[in-house]
């Protein structure tokens, strides 16, 4: 059983249409390096649209449709970006700070992505690991989502947003404090 770290209500941007959904999400550990995310999406679920599903491969662009992203602060201003989608896809990037220094993550490995749909209720769940230790240095989660409805209509979810247009990315938008991994 994990330890959870941190659970939230995403809000949608105030510039944005008003869903007739809401987005939830939870992120556990599970020892030090090892983490468990979880999205749920309540609502008209049959007014949003989910990519079909994929074998989970790393992919960029998932943002273009409905996606699943939490963003990591690590200490001294760096973070690690995951997005991951409905179909099994997601993507990994580093950052050296605020939208600078971008690079694929390529020594995450694989993530286990998996969900659960019902008339009412859609949840991904991806488990992610970290390199040995790297989890040590974690301080802060950006939890976000972009939904995308079968009409074309897009909505940004966040824990905060800025002034502006959406900008996941912004420091305001990392506003889950995470507690030191737990140790084994």
């Amino acid at each position: 059983m994990g330890r959870v770290l941190a659970k939230r209500a995403l809000i949608p941007h105030p510039d944005g249409p008003t869903p007739d959904f809401t987005v939830g999400c939870k992120i556990s550990c599970f020892g030090r390096d090892a983490y468990k995310l979880e999205y749920i999406v309540i609502g008209a679920i049959a007014a949003l649209r989910f990519p079909p599903g994929a074998m989970p491969d790393r992919t960029d662009g998932l943002w273009n449709s409905t996606c699943f992203e939490v963003f990591l602060t690590k200490q001294g201003g760096s973070y690690v970006e995951f997005n991951f989608a409905p179909s099994r896809q997601w993507a990994g990037y580093r950052f050296e700070s605020y939208r600078d220094g971008m690079a694929a993550a390529l020594d995450l490995q694989t993530p286990d992505i998996f969900t659960e749909y019902s008339e009412r209720r859609a949840a991904l769940t991806a488990f992610i690991e970290f390199p040995a230790g790297e989890s040590d240095t974690l301080q802060s989660a950006g939890f976000a989502a972009v939904m995308e409805e079968t009409d074309g209509t897009k909505s940004y979810w966040a824990l905060a947003h800025p002034p502006g247009a959406p900008d996941f990315h912004h420091p305001s938008c990392f506003a889950a404090t995470l507690p030191p991994p737990t140790i084994p």
